[in-house]
């Protein structure tokens, strides 16, 4: 791929002009290639981690992990709680933290994989970077982030992006959006409707499946939790069929429940009727609802999901883990301590004081914009 890199960048400078500069610096992801285009063009570059600050820092562990054997498992054998439940007890700035809540693909891996090569390199090689960025804030993740600015010489967390983004004027933003389904605004309309912290906000991102029984088990959980609910359905959700609920969920449902393939999510969570967020704990969701003050019930599916739903639940009090043998007893009995339990008022305060500090974080003189202010002038407009 640097071929393909450096050909871009010849096209971008050579229809350079008094408007449209040439190129001087890179903000990338992780792909290595972009690394070695930047040190050959003598310019700097920025690595992006899309990901929280402990599953950047659960990367950089991968070849440790991989030496004492505890990724990727050698079979099924070893997913018993003996192994799973293994504190590891030397991760910088994890203290506490297990195998269970590992990146959940590192228990898959073959050795020889590529995507596991590919990881642990790009992790290793980091450094190699003039800066790193982390889609986080210093009040959020303060222990691994010191630990990871022992590690890097330029680790620069700046989040959440979208209260960053909400103090730019409108009108410079008006062109710019990203979106894998087309939004169903209705279902704001709905919520107008409701009263506040009456409805439980779910949508599992935008690429979870699940099997029909799972989703009808979670359909009528929700149903028997006599609560309100906005829940998001992509078409392509559920392997193999279209999301087919039984008669008895529709007609329990019809008044309280809004069913839609896709949503503005960050108002849905900023909406007042909104009191819980159901959610597969992909880091985008979670730090919106962080930003948004929303406690979350967390269903991990793949991924980083897992890392983010131990220290939604464990660290920052503002989770609870729906195990993954999704059954509708339990669904039932989450949704209710959320909405209405003591459990669910704490989280509720908890979350509230996360998205104090996140308001904190953005605010002209936070953390987070003093970073992106460091990033810029220490790194972007500098030369190598």
């Amino acid at each position: 791929m640097a071929p393909f890199m450096s050909d871009l960048l010849n096209k971008l400078n050579e229809t350079a002009t008094s408007n449209v500069p040439p190129v001087t610096c890179i903000v990338s992801d992780f792909l290595l290639f972009t690394i070695a285009t930047a040190e050959e063009r003598g310019i700097p570059i920025a690595l992006f981690q899309t990901a929280s600050a402990c599953c950047f820092m659960c990367f950089k562990q991968l070849r440790p992990l991989k030496e004492k054997g505890l990724a990727p498992i050698k079979d099924d054998s070893f997913l018993t709680n003996d192994f799973l439940n293994k504190v590891i007890d030397w991760i910088p700035g994890m203290i506490g933290i297990r195998v269970r809540d590992l990146p959940r693909f590192f228990r898959w891996m073959d050795l020889n994989d590529c995507w596991f090569n590919h990881t642990m390199e790009s992790a290793e090689k980091a450094c190699k970077a003039s800066a790193i960025i982390v889609h986080s804030f210093d009040a959020l993740e303060q222990e691994v982030l010191n630990a990871l600015y022992s590690m890097f010489p330029r680790v620069y967390p700046i989040g959440p992006l979208q209260l960053l983004l909400n103090q730019v004027p409108e009108d410079d933003l008006n062109s710019i959006g990203c979106n894998l389904w087309k939004e169903e605004p209705e279902c704001l309309q709905w919520l107008d409707s409701k009263k506040p912290k009456s409805v439980v906000y779910v949508n599992f991102g935008s690429i979870v499946v699940m099997n029909k029984e799972q989703l009808i088990e979670f359909g009528m959980g929700l149903s028997e939790s006599n609560h309100s609910f906005v829940w998001i359905i992509r078409p392509d959700m559920v392997i193999g069929q279209s999301a087919i609920f039984p008669a008895e969920f529709m007609e329990e449902t019809k008044e309280r429940g809004f069913i839609a393939n896709w949503c503005p999510q960050e108002e849905v969570l900023n909406h007042p009727s909104i009191g819980g967020f159901i959610t597969h704990c992909g880091w985008g969701s979670t730090i919106e609802s962080i930003s948004s003050g929303v406690p979350m019930l967390c269903c991990p599916f793949f991924g980083d999901q897992q890392t983010n739903c131990r220290y939604a639940c464990s660290e920052w009090g503002i989770g609870m883990e729906i195990d993954n043998d999704i059954n509708r007893e339990n669904v039932k009995t989450l949704v209710r301590e959320l909405m209405e339990g003591e459990k669910g008022k704490k989280m509720k305060k908890q979350a509230m004081e996360r998205k104090k500090l996140a308001v904190e974080a953005t605010a002209p003189n936070g953390t987070s914009s003093m970073n992106l202010d460091k990033l810029i002038n220490e790194v972007l407009l500098s030369r190598n």
